[in-house]
Parts: structure tokens; sequence; C-alpha cells
């Protein structure tokens, strides 16, 4: 059974992205921003609680212009620290800015299958094997659903996949997935029977959702409603912008993270004048669209940027983070993605996010990879050894054992090497084997990482969840469908 989670804990190693001064140049200039042009709400019960609170409605237009006290005000109320619950209670993830947790990413609609290697469409079943592999691997925190069940009602089609996840977890799951009012209550009953009953959820929540933000400056309306009622349940909810340089967001990078920033808070801010005390966290994932097709990039010093600076942000007003790193642009595991989500995890990783996701993916969260996925799970083992630092004390100074060997002499047999040796980085898929046995073999990586996969899906049976829970799941969705 997969133990505690790995997260970056205690880092030693800081970076200083804005002074105290641009930070605030850039809150000032968000308000202004929600007060002089204003956020588009498109939700009935959104512009009834903005209208409540002072703010100038424009129903035609769904748009909301509000005076940057209110959104101030309401910002205080956000719970700076709580946790998410999992259905085994010692992967509780622990949000309270000393711990950076993994998970997968989501809404992925293709998959290099496992073992054909061949590109195809999503479907159940590949949530089903991508869950019971993330809950082996200790450097996933958390379950983001990864791809898309497209053999189910596009109506249900979130619900399926978080029973999924249950049914082959014990870690807790986040869902981009449960768009719509009719979803979400759902959504809250089933992560309410596996917690217990609705004051249990509310004590654990076992389930978060995340929003997309509609850039630029927009909402997307069933997303307001159901973030509103999963905020009323007590479930933590978070608003992702992903603006782009040049096309939903200015060129510049403080542009961009102007017209970000005024998407999330307003919308944060929404659910603590609904809810006061609701768990809440930022969200992030923007990018710079590509200067020769306006593409989507998913990889770039931009984004790595991003990545450090929303965590600042995210620390002004004092709420956790959901950072996306990994991901990369690249069309197969290769150089490409190991630069990008190497630099991209560092830096979002060395300012303390909360939470990083797109484990696994590439084609910029498009083409689902296992061997993606455990090189990612490596590159992030890595890094969370570097920020962690170097511990100097009397042991690991080690003058007692220097003495005793002494010149010309050799530390591998001493009683000290063999105490501190597991301390030292393997790796699993870094080829580190003479060149000879190489150039024989001409394996790597991704074979090595593609038969660990397999291996982990062949063997690994996580902790079923009780069948008449799912049996429960099962009726809930019956009943959502038929509806």
């Amino acid at each position: 059974m997969p133990g505690q989670p790995k997260s970056v804990t205690n880092p030693r190693l800081k970076l200083h992205v804005f002074s105290p001064e641009e930070i605030q140049k850039i809150h000032t200039a968000t308000l202004d921003v929600i007060e002089s042009v204003g956020v588009r709400f498109p939700s009935q019960r959104a512009l009834d609680i903005w209208e409540a609170h002072g703010a100038d409605v424009d129903r035609e237009t769904k748009v909301v212009k509000v005076r940057g006290h209110i959104i101030e005000e309401a910002l205080k109320s956000c719970p700076p620290v709580y946790s998410l619950a999992a259905r085994d209670p010692q992967q509780d993830l622990p949000l309270d800015g000393n711990h950076v947790w993994v998970g997968t990413d989501g809404c992925g609609v293709e998959v290099i299958d496992l073992y054909t290697g061949k590109r195809r469409v999503s479907c159940l079943r590949d949530v089903v094997e991508i869950a019971r592999v993330a809950d082996a691997l200790d450097e996933i925190g958390f379950h983001w659903v990864p791809v898309s069940a497209q053999d189910k009602p596009a109506r249900t089609r979130g619900l399926h996949e978080i029973k999924a996840i249950w049914e082959n977890s014990t870690k807790h799951v986040q869902t981009e997935s449960i768009y719509n009012e009719h979803e979400a209550r759902a959504a809250i009953e089933m992560a309410a029977v596996i917690a217990g009953g609705r004051e249990a959820l509310r004590k654990r929540p076992v389930l978060s959702l995340m929003q997309c933000t509609a850039p630029p400056l927009g909402h997307d309306g069933g997303s307001l409603d159901a973030a509103l009622l999963a905020a009323e349940a007590g479930i933590p909810t978070g608003f992702m912008t992903m603006t782009a340089c040049l096309t939903t967001a200015p060129a510049t990078l403080a542009g961009n993270l102007v017209v970000g920033n005024a998407e999330v808070i307003a919308a944060t801010a929404l659910l603590q004048l609904a809810f006061p005390g609701a768990p809440v966290f930022y969200a992030a994932a923007q990018t710079a669209s590509d200067l020769r097709s306006g593409a989507y990039t998913g990889g770039g010093p931009e984004d790595f940027l991003f990545g450090a600076a929303t965590n600042v942000l995210a620390d002004y007003y004092n709420i956790p983070l959901s950072m996306g790193s990994f991901a990369t642009g690249a069309k197969e595991p290769n150089w490409q993605a190991g630069v990008d989500n190497s630099l991209s995890t560092f830096m979002a990783s060395v300012v303390m996010s909360d939470m990083l996701l797109g484990v696994g993916f590439l084609h910029g969260s498009r083409i689902w990879s296992y061997a993606e996925m455990l090189m990612d799970c490596e590159i992030f083992e890595i890094i969370r050894r570097v920020i962690n630092g170097i511990e100097v004390n009397d042991d690991t100074l080690a003058l007692d054992v220097i003495k005793a060997v002494g010149p010309g002499g050799n530390f591998l047999t001493h009683k000290h090497t063999r105490q501190h040796m597991r301390e030292i980085f393997v790796p699993q898929f870094m080829d580190r084997r003479p060149y000879n046995i190489w150039e024989e073999k001409r394996d790597g990586a991704v074979d090595w990482a593609t038969a660990k996969a397999r291996h982990i899906l062949e063997t690994h049976q996580p902790v079923p969840l009780d069948p008449g829970l799912s049996a429960e799941l099962a009726r809930i969705i019956a009943l959502a469908e038929e509806a």
C-alpha cells in the first residue's frame, strides 16, 4: 500500500520574483481592471450575489464591475490553511504553504496506449488504469481526472470519472470536469457517500473542484453555478486562469498577470461573499501564444516565470495555489519535454506552490503518456531533493569519520557510509551505464519507464472501495443520467 506522498518540505532554497512594491502594483492594477472594465459572470445566481453586495451589474452583458474595497474585504475571509482529504487519512494533504504536492493533469483527449504505443481516443478504462498506476507512485500526491471518458455520456462523464478514481486509489481526487449545476449536485452527493455524510465531507473534503475561467475577463456560467454549490458544501474550489500573451492577454507578462489575476480573485471573492470562509484556492496556467502560429505553447521562459510569479500573488492573498507545471508542449517524451517540465516544476516548487499539475501529459495537456508520467515523477524527485537543500549538523559534517579514515583512506566501508548511503539519489530512468553496455542494448528512459508502468498496472492492487459504496455511487450516476 502506498505511503504518505512525497513533497517539497521546509525548503532551503528561495527565489524572489517581485519586490513588495511590484506585487502591490499588480494588485492595484487588478482592482482597477475589475472596477473600471469589469468581469463577465454569465450566471443568474452570481449576478444576484454581486448585486446584493453593491456591485455594478449589467444584466444584458453579464459584466460586473466591483469596487476594490469589496474585493479586498471578501478575500479576507478565505481560509489560508486547510487539508485535502483522501480515502486513506494517512494520505491527506495539508495546504499550509510549506508543502508542494504533485498531481496528474486533466482533460486529455488522447492516450499513447501502454502496450501498442499507438495514439488513440481516451475512454473510461484509461481513467481507471491511470488511477491505479498513480496510486502506486509516492511522488503523486493527488489525482486530477487525467483524461476524458469519451465513451460515457457527456452530461454525466465527470461523475463516471471521479467514481473510477475513488474505486482505484486511496488518494485525494480533484476534478476540472464538473462544470454545471446538474453534475455538481451529484458529485457532491457522491463525495458525501465517500466521506460518510455531508458534515463529514465538510470536515474532510475528499473531493475538490477546479473551474477554468473564460479569458479575457470572463467566466463560464455553468462553472460558476457548480463552484457556488461546491463552496456551499465545503468542497475546496479554485478558478484557473489560462491567459495567453498576445491573444487573451497583453503581450507583456505583467499585463498577462493582471488579466488572469482579475479573473481569479473576482470569482474567488464571489464565493466568499456567498459563503464566507469556504475553502478556496488560486489556480493558474498562464502561457504565451506562439508568435508563428498563435497556438498554445506549453513551455518556454514565460511559462516558467508565470509558475513562480503566480505563487507570489496567491501568497499575497494568503490562499493556496494550484499551478500548472509539467504538461510540456512536446509531442513525445524527449529533450523538449525534459527542459519544459524540469524548469517549470523547479520554478513553481522553489516558491512553494501548494499543488503542481501536469504529470504525464504531452502536447500541452492533450495526450497522455505513461512513460512521461514516470519520468515526470523522477524530475520532481530530483527537484525535491535539490530544493530541500543540504543539512548541516554534527552528523552530516562527519568530522569523526573524516579523521578516522584519514589521507589516502576509503569511506566506502565505514559505518557512517552505510547509515547514509541510501540518502544518495539513484535514478530509475537516467542512463549511467558504461558506454559499451548502452551501445549493445540501445534502450533508455522511455523503454524503462514504459516497462515500469506496465509492471505497476499488472501487479499493483489498490485498496478497494467498499462494494456498497461503489453501488451507491453508481445509483447516484444512474439517477443523474435519468434526469
